[in-house]
């Protein structure tokens, strides 16, 4: 049985990772400091508490665990914050992942799959975006993830390192099965926060911006299932176990909606007409971020199940009525 290591396996698309890990047969341990995730979100394997920035802490559970790779989903997420606290973005998306490499080598653990973000494409003038385009991130959360991926270039060619690095576009919905979703409280994802405004947890929803250069002046997004996600990691994981190559991919549908048409879907998908206002733009948000997922499901085989957006936040209500 294949060991698996996954850091923030207790947050939102962490805990749906771990859950199919079980399924599929692997022994997981989850290194989390459970500051957005939570211990019952953990459906399989061992959870030790522990942050990326106890070096020690992580040499402890690698040395105990002897995993046969690391999964790396701890993160700091949230553009504006990051627009606003830069500093805490690098410390612990930069230096936490670093020092989880770091403890790797120690240990002779040499595959790694990484949550990266489509954020370090910045503002591409071409659309759907495919890997072979270059970064350029326009905030600190994009920065930190672009860093990371350039230390892992670095260590794959010179220190044996094999890795996998998933750019995830919007990830939305929920377990199917009905048994996780996003519990963390100041969610900030669009999708989330309308059946959560739908459900009465919230007063409004914002808009952030109606003056962007697309259909309907808001935003454009590929929204992908987190199952769909979940799955997407677990062939990357097995790719680098069977010997793979260290490669990147992106994880979206390909197809993009806008912020409104969203909220228009999700009033429909949850019959509830709930209260919208339209505000400023928010720092560090593109106009359009749609993914070329081609490479994927040619190279891994990804086959989306879930690609439909009706489906994904029937998914999401569902949870969030349930908790």
């Amino acid at each position: 049985m294949k060991k698996v290591l996954v850091s923030g396996g207790a947050g939102y698309i962490g805990s749906h990772v771990v859950k199919l890990l079980g399924k599929k047969g692997f022994d997981v341990l989850v290194y989390d400091n459970l500051s957005t995730g939570n211990r019952s979100s953990v459906l399989s394997g061992k959870l030790v508490e522990g942050d990326m920035l106890d070096i020690d802490g992580l040499r402890s559970v690698m040395s105990d665990f002897r995993p046969d790779a690391v999964m790396h989903f701890a993160a700091k997420i949230v553009v504006p914050e990051s627009v606003k606290f830069p500093m805490k973005y690098y410390t612990n998306n930069v230096l936490g992942t670093l020092n989880v490499l770091r403890v790797m080598k120690e240990f002779d653990v040499n595959k790694f799959i990484f949550s990266s973000t489509a954020a370090v494409y910045g503002e591409p003038e071409e659309m759907p975006i495919n890997e072979t385009m270059s970064f350029a991130p326009i905030n600190p959360y994009g920065k930190s993830k672009a860093i990371v991926e350039e230390v892992l270039k670095d260590c794959s060619m010179s220190e044996g390192l094999k890795y996998i690095a998933l750019r995830y576009f919007n990830v939305a919905g929920a377990d199917p099965e009905g048994e996780l979703g996003e519990t963390k409280k100041d969610a900030t994802h669009l999708i989330t926060m309308c059946v959560r405004t739908a459900a009465g947890k919230r007063d409004k929803l914002s808009v952030f911006g109606t003056d962007y250069p697309t259909s309907d002046g808001t935003c454009v997004r590929d929204y992908i299932h987190v199952m769909d996600l979940a799955d997407a990691h677990i062939l990357a994981l097995e790719h680098l176990l069977s010997g793979g190559e260290s490669n990147v991919f992106n994880c979206g549908y390909g197809k993009g909606y806008s912020v409104q048409e969203v909220v228009t879907e999700a009033k429909n998908a949850t019959g509830v007409d709930f209260a919208v206002e339209y505000t400023e733009r928010r720092a560090g948000d593109p106009p359009e971020l749609v993914a070329d997922s081609t490479k994927i499901k040619h190279t891994l085989g990804w086959k989306p199940k879930y690609d439909d957006l009706g489906f994904i936040i029937k998914t999401a209500w569902e949870w969030e009525r349930n908790i």
